[in-house]
């Protein structure tokens, strides 16, 4: 049928728009309301399990003779160092008086500072890029953002208490049930339970799948962000429009240097596919609430980056960007 061939070549297109649908009906309808007030909060505890499931799935196909750093991962965190700290130094340039800007400028700064997204390697792996040194990049990613969190934070919001101690802890604790657990497992696994391995690898599209569905309860939580806001005009135009064109930037560049390896499809997500429910909680926390929008409106605008992506290697067979 057309639809089930629709919804397979745009599952994340489908993820955002069945994620929206769903919230506001479950928020906007008096009588299912105590419903979404239920099943929500269960919803959003559930998701760090699914990504758990997820890793676990994609990690029992690496290959470990790729399992090495590469130049091109120090290469982009250091783009990544010095994009951030160049958003920095505009938002310390802004008057205080002038606070639509500074709050634009946050959603900029946390949309560049975030982490790489835990999909990335399902996401690379679809694209035709490689598990192993997306995950390499992912661990990296995470020690770079135990310096660079708690350095910058303090320069753009003065009340923002973020120590070295908490941050460090912060990560560490996320690399090690996100990242390193499932990783280990599914090294095991390949030594010790290969049935199981292939049974993995014959579901090729299954963590894919997994993160589409943890995709539509990011999305129901942006919607929620979004429509709390109480920015209008302008200001929040700008919130929802810069991020794409973050977005677009952060992808040119990694392709862009990954490219100079042979890496472009490697280093295109990661740069650009950033964890933006860790921003998302970044911003409520350290930061002008407000600004959360734009963590919220990049979500939106990566993931249509990437259906766009998806539908043209599906239908080429290639990528073109």
């Amino acid at each position: 049928m057309w639809l089930i061939k629709f919804i397979k070549n745009w599952t994340l297109l489908c993820s955002l728009i069945v994620g929206s649908a769903v919230y506001l009906t479950f928020s906007r309808i008096p009588l299912l309301e105590p419903i979404g007030d239920t099943v929500g909060p269960r919803l959003v505890d559930l998701m760090p399990y699914v990504i758990f499931t997820m890793l676990y799935l994609t990690f029992c196909k690496i290959d470990m003779h790729n399992f090495r750093p590469r130049k091109w991962h120090f290469a982009l965190q250091g783009i990544r160092v010095l994009l951030t700290a160049l958003v920095v130094i505009a938002i310390n340039l802004v008057p205080a008086a002038d606070h639509e800007t500074k709050i634009i400028l946050e959603g900029v700064f946390i949309c560049v500072i975030c982490p790489t997204a835990a999909a990335a390697p399902v996401l690379t792996e679809k694209l035709g890029g490689g598990i192993a040194t997306m995950t390499v990049y992912m661990i990296i990613a995470n020690i770079f953002s135990i310096i660079i969190i708690p350095t910058f934070f303090p320069m753009v919001e003065r009340s923002a208490h973020i120590t070295f101690g908490f941050a460090f802890l912060l990560v560490l604790k996320r690399v090690l049930l996100v990242l390193a657990v499932p990783l280990v497992l599914a090294l095991l696994s390949q030594r010790f339970a290969p049935r199981i391995v292939e049974w993995v690898k014959r579901r090729h599209n299954l963590a894919f799948y997994l993160w589409s569905f943890n995709l539509s309860i990011i999305m129901g939580l942006a919607v929620r962000m979004v429509s709390s806001t109480p920015l209008t005009g302008e200001a929040l135009f700008l919130l929802l429009f810069l991020p794409l064109v973050v977005c677009i930037i952060l992808f040119s560049i990694g392709k862009a240097v990954g490219g100079i390896w042979g890496e472009n499809i490697n280093g295109g997500q990661a740069l650009g596919q950033k964890n933006n429910v860790v921003g998302i909680w970044l911003m409520n926390s350290f930061l002008n609430p407000v600004a959360v929008i734009a963590p919220c409106a990049y979500v939106v605008w990566q993931n249509i980056i990437n259906a766009v992506q998806l539908w043209y290697k599906n239908k080429h067979g290639y990528l073109k960007w």
